[in-house]
């Protein structure tokens, strides 16, 4: 009989078709940078948090997305069984059991660096956590929420503001400071970039389709669900001027984000003329291109401009 992998080789294996490091920490570092970072501008500060407060962030930013995945393993562990046997948990090459087991153990290394160096942090960490436990029940009417997809979405993107919360707090909230205003609408924006990413990834072409598997072209119809997914995209970049006002950005940052909502609406607009996988899977990459350069557009990109000057 041959020997099963070490734990190690399967995990890595696991992540790069799951939860692909690297990628993650880009976006995930954008992420956590431009919300401290925004909330830094908005209260006309121009250097950025200590070296030891940006890496606790991070690290806990990019764990509680981690454990967020491994939630929606057990979450979706029905359906994965049913109908998507080649993802790595139904096809046995690691065990829900050993997920859980490196989530609690991710979990544990959260708290005692928190707890270790920013205790007041695990307030925020706190709350994450409490939505997070709920979210992975369903909120006990799992039923209805099937039933209603649009509060099953809702409910679901939720918890990418909630870490937006907790990022931002290295700021504001270490420093005793009120949360400024604007927060709220990077907050909105972080929540709609959730939905436009999960939109965006869930637009099939007509032989990309698998039963079982919820896509928003089966639920609204092939090319309704790309102009929808254009309209949400509008939505957020409503939002995301909004929130440039409230830190009081240059008209550059306007330009910049108008310019990537043009260049993103680009396979959409393919996919509307042609409906195949090429096409779907740049939709996906351009919900990706919005999320990681609306963070860096609002945040990161003119917090690095201040500190070069």
């Amino acid at each position: 009989m041959k020997q099963k992998a070490s734990l190690f080789k399967r995990f890595l294996t696991y992540q790069k078709e799951r939860y692909p490091l690297i990628g993650y920490f880009f976006l995930i570092g954008s992420f956590s940078f431009s919300a401290i970072a925004y909330s830094r501008i908005c209260r006309g500060i121009t250097e950025f948090v200590s070296p030891d407060k940006f890496f606790v962030c991070i690290f806990n930013t990019i764990t509680l997305f981690f454990i967020l995945r491994i939630s929606d393993e057990f979450k979706d562990r029905e359906d994965d069984r049913k109908y998507r046997a080649y993802l790595p948990v139904p096809r046995g090459l690691i065990s829900l059991n050993e997920l859980k087991y490196i989530g609690i153990a991710a979990l544990i290394f959260q708290l005692i660096i928190t707890s270790l160096f920013f205790s007041k942090m695990l307030f925020l960490l706190a709350i994450v956590y409490f939505y997070l436990f709920f979210m992975s029940k369903e909120f006990f009417v799992k039923k209805w929420l099937k039933r209603h997809q649009f509060w099953y979405v809702t409910s679901h993107m939720l918890i990418i503001p909630l870490i937006d919360v907790f990022a931002s707090g290295f700021d504001w909230l270490l420093e005793n400071e009120k949360a400024p205003t604007g927060l709220l609408f990077f907050f909105a924006v972080s929540f709609m970039n959730g939905i436009v990413l999960e939109i965006g990834r869930k637009i099939k072409s007509p032989e990309q389709e698998e039963k079982g598997v919820l896509s928003y072209t089966f639920q609204l119809g092939t090319k309704p669900a790309a102009i929808f997914w254009i309209f949400i995209l509008l939505l957020t970049l409503i939002l995301a001027l909004t929130a440039s006002y409230f830190a009081g950005h240059s008209i550059t940052s306007y330009i910049a984000l108008i310019s990537v909502f043009a260049v993103c609406t680009v396979p959409p607009i393919l996919f509307l003329i042609k409906q195949n996988a090429r096409n779907s899977k740049l939709i996906e990459y351009g919900s990706t291109l919005w999320t990681f350069s609306m963070y860096l557009i609002l945040g990161g990109i003119p917090m690095l401009i201040g500190l070069l000057k």
